[in-house]
C-alpha cells in the first residue's frame, strides 16, 4: 500500500514511533519515496509537493501486535481520529478497530481479532458499533478476521 506524505521525515517518525516499522531499501522514483515494513506488511511514503488533504474516510487497515500499545503511542500523540463516531470501537463479531491520523492527515484504521483479550484498565470500555448504529441481521454476521472455512456460501471457499 501506498500513502502520500507532505513531511516525509514526520511521516517515517509516526509509523516508526507507534507501529515500530522500519524503514527498508527502496528504488529511486521520480519522486522521493520511502518503503518500511511491519513484519510481511509494507508502506510506502511517496513525498508529495501537493498539500491537499487526503479524502476523509479513504483509509488503509494494519494489523498489530499490540493494539494497547498502539493506542496509548496514538493518545500521548494525540492521534486518534474522532471523525468517526468513536476512534475505537468493536463490531458485531468481536474485533476491534482504531482510527488515526499520519501527519499527512492519512487516515489509518488499526485493527485487533478479539476486544475480550484487551485489557479494559489500558483501554477503559469499547463501544460496540451496534450501540451507536443498529446493524441488520446480515450485517450482524461480519467478520474482519475471516478464514477460508469460515467463507460464505458461493463466496470461495472449499
Amino acid at each position: 500500500m501506498s500513502v502520500h506524505a507532505i513531511d516525509m521525515e514526520a511521516s517515517i517518525r509516526f509509523y516508526v514511533d507507534v507501529f515500530g516499522m522500519e524503514q527498508v531499501p527502496s528504488p529511486d522514483f521520480e519522486d522521493p519515496v520511502t518503503w518500511l515494513q511491519l513484519d510481511d506488511q509494507q508502506l510506502h511514503l511517496f513525498l508529495r509537493d501537493d498539500t491537499t488533504s487526503p479524502p476523509p474516510f479513504h483509509h488503509f487497515g494494519l494489523d498489530v501486535d499490540d493494539f494497547e500499545a498502539v493506542y496509548l503511542k496514538a493518545t500521548e500523540l494525540g492521534v486518534l481520529d474522532r471523525s468517526i463516531a468513536v476512534p475505537v470501537r468493536e463490531l458485531p463479531g468481536g474485533e476491534v478497530q482504531m482510527y488515526l491520523r499520519d501527519p499527512a492527515g492519512n487516515l489509518v484504521e488499526v485493527d485487533w481479532p478479539d476486544a475480550a483479550t484487551l485489557d479494559r484498565s489500558t483501554m477503559g470500555e469499547i463501544p460496540k458499533l451496534a450501540d451507536f448504529l443498529p446493524q441488520s441481521e446480515e450485517a450482524l454476521e461480519a467478520r474482519l478476521y475471516r478464514t477460508r472455512e469460515a467463507a460464505p456460501v458461493g463466496g470461495g471457499g472449499e
